[in-house]
């Protein structure tokens, strides 16, 4: 089976909606690594304070043939395509995956299944 990463930068608001999209799409367990967008445009200040949306990075490790139908998911629930979103999702191609978890590999073997 070959997997893929599949990297969702998304608005920290977002982030539980963002995960359950991903798992009624067939992914599994995510890691989320919590940060801050930085633009090209300067960010508003208000009382000598900067205002910096949060974001959350939600990585999921994913078979190839399940990557496209969980990020088309993501895509169309938040119109990624739009130019006034300020969320990205892709994917990175996987060489050598160790750790998953056997619960996980079953439910996407079935997941696959389902697609086929």
């Amino acid at each position: 089976m070959k997997f893929v990463a599949l990297v969702t930068i998304i608005p920290d608001k977002d982030e539980e909606r963002a995960i359950e999209i991903a798992k009624q799409a067939g992914a599994g367990g995510a890691t989320i690594i919590h940060g801050r967008n930085i633009g090209l445009k300067e960010k508003k200040v208000f009382f000598g304070l900067t205002l910096e949306e949060n974001v959350s990075l939600l990585l999921f490790v994913l078979p190839r043939k399940l990557s496209m139908r969980v990020m088309k998911a993501l895509r169309t629930e938040f119109d990624l395509d739009s130019h006034e979103n300020r969320s990205l999702a892709f994917t990175i191609p996987l060489s050598h995956v160790a750790g998953l978890d056997n619960d996980e590999l079953h439910q996407f073997e079935k997941e696959i299944k389902h697609i086929l």
